[in-house]
């Protein structure tokens, strides 16, 4: 089993910061990539960022300039640091690993619980 943790989330006015951390447990074999996807109401979850088990970042072009993932790599955690908040990035923050708990196993995706990150005008 593996669990992914969200925090860091809140509320916070346009324009202001906020430091989302994922802590992940248990037992994983492997894995590519980890990364923080978002879900606004009535959209679908598009990727944030993430960040490849060599260190290689991918960042969306809506967030690029603003937003900074990286990763522990003395554990499994990884962060996202966002600046210059929008109102539209308004969403609930997902963190997420793909990997695998054995080399039997397919790479799979697993899911923290989300936190909310709401940005008032």
């Amino acid at each position: 089993q593996v669990q992914l943790v969200e925090s860091g989330g809140g509320l916070v006015q346009a324009g202001g910061s906020l430091r989302l951390s994922c802590a992940g447990s248990g037992s994983i074999f492997g894995f590519n990539r980890m990364g923080w996807y978002r879900q606004a109401p009535g959209k679908q979850r598009e990727l944030v960022a993430q960040i490849s088990s060599d260190g290689s970042t991918t960042t969306a072009d809506s967030v690029k300039g603003r937003f900074t993932i990286s990763r522990d790599n003395a554990k499994l955690t990884i962060y996202l640091e966002m600046n210059g908040l929008k109102p539209e990035d308004t969403a609930v923050y997902y963190c997420n690993l793909r990997g695998r708990s054995s080399s039997a196993l397919p790479y799979r995706d697993y899911w923290g619980q989300g936190t909310q990150v709401t940005v008032s005008s």
